[in-house]
C-alpha cells in the first residue's frame, strides 16, 4: 500500500507542477490533488526538497517506462519518412497529451537550476534522448555523427517551450504550425538529401 500511496503522491505532485507551477507546488496541493487527508504528502516526504525530488524520479521513471514501450513495440523509423513520423509524434504528444507531464519536467528543469539534486535525476532523461535520437537517425540511414545528432535533439528540445505555449504567431514564424513540416525541414537542414 506505501507504494501506492507514493506513487499516488508523486503523480500528484506532477499534476500540480503542471497546473500551479514550482511555487504552486505546496504538501497541501498535493494532498489535494491526491484526494488524501492534509498532512499525508507531508508525512511521506517531509520538505518540499524532497517533494520535488520524488516528482524528478517519477518524471524519469514515467520517460524510461515510455521509451521501453516503444523499443518494446519495435518502434524505430525504418528511412528517413519513418523518422519525420516518429519525431512529429513525439513532438505533437509534447503539445497533446503529454502536454501536463512535460510542464511539469520543465518547472522541474527550473528548480534544478538552484538545486543540483534534482539536476543528477533529470539529466537521465535528457542524456537517454541524446542517445535514443541518435539511434534513431542511425536506424533512418543518416549519415549520423555526434555533432548531427546532438543539433537534432537540441532543435527538437527548442521547440518544446513553443508547443507548450502554442501562440499561433510563434508558432508558424518557427514553422511548427506544420510539424511534418518542421522535422523534414530540420533534417534537411542537418542532414541534406
Amino acid at each position: 500500500m506505501n507504494g501506492n500511496r507514493r506513487d499516488l503522491l508523486r503523480d500528484a505532485a506532477i499534476e500540480v507542477l503542471a497546473a500551479a507551477g514550482g511555487r504552486g507546488l505546496t504538501h497541501r496541493a498535493v494532498d489535494a490533488a491526491a484526494a488524501v487527508p492534509l498532512g499525508t504528502a507531508k508525512n511521506y516526504y517531509p520538505t518540499r526538497d524532497a517533494l520535488l525530488r520524488a516528482a524528478a524520479e517519477r518524471c524519469a521513471e514515467q520517460y524510461h517506462r515510455l521509451t521501453a514501450e516503444l523499443a518494446a513495440a519495435g518502434a524505430g523509423p525504418v528511412d528517413r519518412e519513418g523518422l519525420v513520423a516518429l519525431l512529429a509524434g513525439l513532438l505533437r504528444n509534447v503539445a497533446g497529451p503529454g502536454r501536463p507531464r512535460m510542464l511539469a519536467y520543465l518547472e522541474l528543469q527550473n528548480e534544478a537550476a538552484r538545486r543540483s539534486e534534482l539536476t543528477a535525476v533529470l539529466d537521465q532523461i535528457a542524456a537517454a534522448d541524446f542517445t535514443g535520437f541518435e539511434q534513431a537517425q542511425r536506424m533512418a540511414g543518416l549519415p549520423v555523427t555526434p555533432q548531427r545528432a546532438a543539433t537534432v535533439t537540441l532543435a527538437l528540445h527548442a521547440a518544446i517551450p513553443h508547443l507548450l505555449t502554442g501562440g499561433p504567431g510563434t508558432l508558424t514564424h518557427a514553422g511548427l504550425d506544420d510539424l511534418d513540416r518542421f522535422v523534414r525541414d530540420l533534417l534537411d537542414v542537418v542532414y541534406p538529401p
